[in-house]
């Protein structure tokens, strides 16, 4: 697994502060422990299992080798985000959640070819032919789109999970990833609901440094099940290669005894033919005598007995 979590150091970085007592839900109260000064505390013992959970099932998801999309629009998030989502090599959308983005996939996947349509124009030299008002609208159409969903390009199918930062910001997304059966990751505070999520991180999803130590640890699971998937595809491609040099390694001694014993029977067959010759001879001097034994003279062929009483009358 990734390094381990030492609650210490997200108490360090205010994982363990909630909102206002009056603001909390209260599905979130197996996760509380206890109240001070107006605000609930969370329970860093329950984080770090739930983080620990998550982490395992994020490392799985990648191992596969299926894609996990990121979302946070908040501020404080935002940065973070993007970048832990770059350093595993994920899909994010930090600037808008754009309406129908799961449920919808295939107009959203057309608006990302638009994009690459501007690029070829661009590269071709089609779009220099273009008047100077259509080329204006063309790169604002492709600065708008490179905003949102920029991030996205690349993922050409519907991804196998997504993590959210603050469901009750993020809503929209829960609700199209619930309709499409994907499961939901979250960063989840005192006031959101657990229940609307299928793996729920209690933890303070306002401050910066809350945001990125979960975001880290989730990071570091996601690289780790790449690596294991990487490792799988060289042993795999390694395989086949020993199983050949084994293979050729047996045949070698197969063929080495088969000279053996052909040099063996090489004596052997040459006795035999020996002694066939030697039998030639003497089954010509048997064709003799059965020859000699012959009578030279043709026996007479025995008359009928009717034939001999005619004779003797």
């Amino acid at each position: 697994m990734a390094n381990p979590i030492v609650v210490k150091d997200l108490l360090d970085a205010g994982v363990h502060f909630g909102h206002l007592t009056r603001r909390w839900n209260p599905n979130m109260a197996p996760y509380v422990y206890m109240e001070r000064n107006g605000i609930h505390i969370i329970n860093l013992y329950k984080t770090v299992a739930k983080m620990e959970e998550a982490g395992e099932a994020l490392s799985k998801i990648a191992a596969s080798g299926r894609k996990i999309l990121f979302v946070a629009t908040k501020k404080q998030a935002k940065e973070i985000v993007a970048q832990e989502s770059q350093r595993a090599q994920m899909p994010y959308i930090t600037e808008r959640w754009p309406g129908g983005m799961l449920t919808n996939f295939v107009t959203i996947r057309k608006s990302v070819k638009k994009m690459a349509t501007v690029d070829r124009m661009k590269k071709d030299g089609t779009f220099n032919s273009l008047s100077k008002k259509e080329r204006l609208q063309v790169d604002r159409m492709r600065a708008k789109l490179e905003k949102n969903l920029g991030s996205i390009s690349e993922m050409s199918r519907l991804p196998a999970a997504i993590f959210v930062v603050d469901t009750l910001r993020e809503h929209i997304a829960v609700k199209e990833a619930q309709k499409l059966n994907i499961p939901v990751f979250a960063l989840v505070d005192t006031n959101s609901n657990p229940r609307d999520v299928d793996y729920a991180i209690p933890a303070n999803d306002d401050a910066s440094k809350s945001i990125h130590k979960v975001m880290s640890y989730m990071t570091d699971s996601i690289l780790e099940g790449l690596n294991e998937r990487k490792d799988g595809k060289d042993s795999g491609e390694d395989k086949p290669a020993k199983a050949k040099k084994e293979a050729n390694a047996d045949e070698k001694p197969a063929k080495a005894e088969k000279k053996a014993t052909a040099v063996e029977k090489a004596p052997e067959n040459k006795a035999k033919e020996e002694t066939n010759t030697e039998a030639q001879p003497a089954n010509a001097e048997e064709k003799a005598a059965v020859v000699e034994e012959v009578p030279t003279e043709k026996a007479e062929p025995k008359k009928p007995a009717g034939e001999e009483n005619k004779a003797s009358e």
